[in-house]
């Protein structure tokens, strides 16, 4: 059986609906490199609330990956609207949450899923009747938006779920290392942008100090638990 909860359902559906309302005013790729920022603070973090330990390489790597994140975001002319960087932050938060429950759950992954969309449904369902009177439904984009959301996600959440059962943590981070490349090559592909100099500094540092987090070493890292 699947072992779906409401907690999960609401880490899924906070990381969606911030998400989808961020891109409304960032570019792919900032948006991408923000999220995953984001994601790998949160999965961080927990990681040293739990007893784990930084080399000094990692925390030079954490400086690093930190401080894109802010250069990125501050006041310029190419810097990206405030609220959506909020919004996209929050949601990589989420999606972080998300991803760690996944890691420590168990059950069939692609059950797992169906049942956490399920228990979303009332979240969004509220979400979209406060939002009626700023709605406005294209045909070809509530098409787009099943194809992607109820097909194309659910089936991408189920695999993640799968390979977060075999991979360590920092295995897992190091996978999303994929992420902000292929948006925003994505976004000069098919969507036209053009990337910007601030953007490919941020990138350089944000990728390269996580890097720095999760390369493996020979030693295994001491821990202040037991």
């Amino acid at each position: 059986s699947g072992t779906g909860s409401w907690a999960s359902a609401l880490a899924l559906f906070g990381y969606v609906a911030a998400f989808s309302f961020a891109y409304v005013s960032l570019s792919a790729a900032t948006g991408a490199l923000l999220l995953f920022g984001s994601v790998q603070a949160t999965m961080i973090g927990f990681s040293l609330a739990h007893g784990e330990r930084l080399r000094p390489r990692q925390i030079l790597g954490l400086c690093a990956a930190l401080g894109g994140l802010i250069g990125l975001l501050l006041p310029g002319l190419s810097a990206p609207p405030w609220l959506g960087s909020s919004l996209m932050l929050a949601a990589g938060f989420a999606w972080g949450i998300y991803s760690l429950r996944g890691k420590r759950g168990g059950g069939d992954p692609t059950r797992t899923t169906a049942e956490n969309f399920l228990r979303a449904v009332p979240f969004t369902l509220a979400l979209s009747a406060f939002a009626v009177p700023w709605l406005s439904i294209d045909p070809i984009g509530a098409v787009y938006a099943l194809l992607s959301g109820a097909i194309a996600s659910g089936v991408g959440y189920a695999i993640w779920y799968t390979a977060l059962r075999g991979l360590a943590g920092t295995q897992a981070a190091a996978v999303q290392l994929s992420v902000p490349v292929i948006a925003a090559l994505g976004g000069i592909l098919l969507l036209g942008e053009r990337p910007t100099a601030r953007l490919a500094i941020a990138a350089v540092a944000i990728l390269g100090g996580i890097w720095l987090m999760i390369r493996v070493d020979s030693t295994p890292p001491r821990s202040t638990s037991g």
